[in-house]
């Protein structure tokens, strides 16, 4: 009580405190950076981010991206490279005019390289950058790249996907936060009983979303997906908290005015309400203290688990998850702070308007409903073991149905889509590798390990030194640009063409072949690029969906034990939210929607941390109707009755504040957690509300067996 008392004591001191802290806030939002690219979450390990160091530190390259020309003579396109090679950041430019004078006909290259970058109307250039793939430097190159090119240039590369998905992500990311806060608007003016009290909660959510977006400042950055997702995720895991003391406060007023002898709610004879009395500034504090004591010991219990779902995804090797997972944990801690702090304060100075604008709730009394469900509860037992098989086989078919290539992600107007098209339609290369091998390894192997590659299926050439000129012609002649190009002190750079597309198994297989051959002849050697970093994202994660699944529901069925003090309700509650996820993610299955890698990893940890809340509330209270008393069926009838309306106000909120952001978005790795965060939602809470108590009602004898104090009830 005493944190209370201080809280409704200081209540003018706490909002002016919270003002000011929101303009240092803002500005750690604005100047924390944000990564786009996936592949720098892989572990640090990995031969393919070796690689990729050793790349930049001996090469000082960090980035490649092929640029196709079309329709520009050969003396334009001349032109054009020394354009790009005057661009801020680009190292080196590989084209015809680089291998000697344009007065020798490009027809005296070898057959094989010529055709691979060339066509009746289009030449392919390669661009070294000296800088990594996602660095701004690197993104700002290629927009100027893109500028000094025109429109008969195509940027690929995956310097060219961070780009414009970071030019997507910056021109959604507001808009994103506007359709929550809408939905979540819309969602509350129905199911609360204020028209005012919505945009209280937003305004005290908000201040805490800018607090946790403004502390990710001290973890250096953020990805592009936590960016986007976390204001929207905070907003719709933390509105319980201000529905709790909202409803808390108006218990403990009503309490205060019923005690004095004044009704609380009285209506006309037209049936509306008229205003409620007014307390004394006095009484509306004692009634504060008592909801931020009650939403205290609610609060802390719910977000525990919520928070435990977050935190399982710091388990994954890929970092992605840590990253989410902590800004997202912060984030619901945020939450709880504001819910008691914050909010509390701005109810208190707002309490006349709130009072006056109150309404009758849209949620009818749900006590036939509860007494239907009673009478009818074994078809509900019959129906979960039915919906266990087909969910159960969607589910999988999803995880192993996702894809990888985060090229997907992006609608097919987006220049990088247009550029990757053209490559693969006009050159017949889907992929590039590169291939580092030791400079002291000898000619003659270089050579057969060379050869041996180009009998790789997909291979569509070998581009080094051994190969520019062919056979023939002497390493001298050679211009030095070249040289050192693709030779350092240490290693010389070779690059792979493969027509088959990054994360296909067709190109796993490659990787797989192409390292054999690698290692045959140099141990050391590496094998870098996209691809090859898409295969080691996909082992990392295959292992870290597994790991993650784990740790959640190990991390809940400890915490719900712990709170409910039973061995037998954390199988039953995790059962039930567990058969909403197979739910869940295997309708992506059914409806024939291949899913970003990410989502279901993330999504099973989440729904079952946001939305077993919803279980906790409804057996808490069938516990403590049956410990007082009441037969199994009373008991388990009153919780479902009296927890519906929270289960209900819980679940649309966290539907509405993601099916807006799911509905508009245009990157589908943000589209689909939106969407299964939604759908989620919604299967939760049914899966809840119409499994939950028939199961209550029929492990009632096993329950009571194994909770502490309720053997006697």
């Amino acid at each position: 009580m005493v944190f209370s008392r201080k809280v409704v004591k200081w209540r003018i001191p706490i909002l002016i405190i919270m003002l000011l802290l929101m303009i240092p806030a803002f500005l750690g939002m604005v100047n924390t950076r944000v990564n786009y690219d996936m592949l720098n979450y892989l572990p640090k390990d990995m031969d393919t981010v070796i690689g990729q160091e050793e790349l930049l530190e001996e090469f000082g390259k960090g980035a490649f991206s092929i640029i196709i020309v079309e329709n520009m003579t050969d003396k334009e396109t001349a032109a054009l490279t020394d354009r790009i090679r005057e661009v801020p950041h680009v190292d080196s430019v590989l084209w015809y005019s680089s291998l000697g004078d344009l007065s020798i006909p490009k027809e005296m290259l070898p057959d094989r390289l010529y055709k691979g970058f060339n066509t009746d109307h289009s030449t392919a250039m390669a661009v070294f950058f000296d800088s990594a793939t996602s660095a701004d430097e690197t993104m700002d190159a290629v927009r100027k790249i893109r500028a000094v090119a025109g429109k008969q240039c195509f940027v690929s590369g995956l310097s060219a996907l961070v780009t414009d998905l970071k030019d997507l992500c910056e021109k959604e990311e507001p808009i994103y936060v506007a359709l929550a806060v809408a939905c979540a608007t819309a969602a509350m003016l129905l199911f609360l009983d204020s028209w005012l009290v919505p945009f209280v909660f937003l305004a005290a959510i908000g201040m805490m979303i800018l607090l946790n977006l403004g502390s990710n400042f001290f973890l250096g950055e953020i990805s592009y997906i936590t960016k986007a997702l976390s204001a929207v995720l905070q907003l719709a895991v933390t509105m319980d908290y201000s529905i709790f003391l909202w409803q808390s406060y108006n218990e403990h007023r009503s309490s205060v005015l019923s005690a004095s002898g004044v009704p609380y709610e009285e209506k006309t004879g037209s049936g509306k309400r008229h205003s409620a009395p007014s307390l004394t500034k006095e009484e509306r504090g004692e009634a504060m203290v008592l909801a931020i004591h009650d939403t205290l010991l609610s609060v802390i219990g719910s977000s525990v688990t919520t928070i435990a779902g977050f935190i399982a995804l710091c388990f994954m090797s890929f970092t992605l998850g840590r990253d989410l997972g902590i800004v997202m944990a912060k984030g619901v801690l945020f939450g709880v702070l504001g819910s008691v702090t914050v909010l509390p304060a701005m109810i208190l100075v707002l309490d006349k308007p709130l009072q006056k604008t109150r309404h009758k709730p849209l949620i009818p009394s749900m006590n036939r409903f509860s007494s239907g469900l009673m009478r009818i509860y074994p078809v509900f037992i019959v129906l979960f073991i039915i919906a266990l098989i087909p969910g159960i086989y969607g589910y999988h078919k999803t995880n192993q149905e996702v894809y990888y290539d985060m090229g997907d992600c992006l609608p097919d107007y987006i220049e990088y889509v247009t550029a990757k098209n053209k490559l693969a339609e006009d050159f017949d290369i889907a992929s590039t590798h590169m291939v580092l091998t030791d400079a002291s390894l000898s000619e003659k192997d270089r050579r057969n390990m060379i050869s041996e590659m180009d009998q790789v299926d997909g291979v569509k050439y070998v581009l080094g030194l051994e190969t520019l000129l062919g056979t023939e012609i002497p390493e001298e002649m050679l211009p030095d640009e070249i040289l050192e190009m693709l030779r350092s002190g240490k290693w010389e750079l070779m690059m792979v063409s493969s027509e088959y597309k990054v994360a296909s198994d067709e190109v796993n297989q490659q990787v797989d072949e192409l390292n054999t051959v690698l290692k045959k002849y140099d141990p050391r050697g590496l094998l870098i690029g996209e691809a090859p970093c898409m295969k080691d994202m996909i082992e990392t994660t295959g292992h870290d969906f597994q790991v993650v699944n784990a740790v959640s529901i190990i991390a809940i069925f400890i915490i719900i034990l712990l709170v409910e003090q039973s061995l037998s309700l954390p199988v039953i509650l995790i059962s039930v939210i567990e058969l909403a996820i197979f739910i869940n993610l295997g309708l992506a299955h059914f409806m024939g929607k291949s899913l970003p890698f990410i989502a279901p990893i993330c999504i099973s940890t989440i729904q079952l941390g946001a939305t077993v809340d919803y279980a906790i509330l409804m057996t808490t209270r069938y516990k403590t109707e049956r410990k007082s008393g009441k037969s199994k069926e009373d008991a388990v009838r009153t919780a479902l009755a009296s927890s519906m309306p929270s289960i209900i106000t819980s679940g649309m909120g966290l539907f509405a504040a993601t099916f807006g952001v799911a509905v508009y978005s245009n990157i589908d790795i943000i589209k689909s957690m939106c969407m299964l965060m939604a759908r989620g939602a919604l299967v939760s809470m049914v899966c809840v509300i119409l499994l939950l108590p028939p199961f209550l009602m029929f492990f009632d004898r096993v329950i009571r067996a194994t909770t502490r104090k309720m053997k006697k009830c």
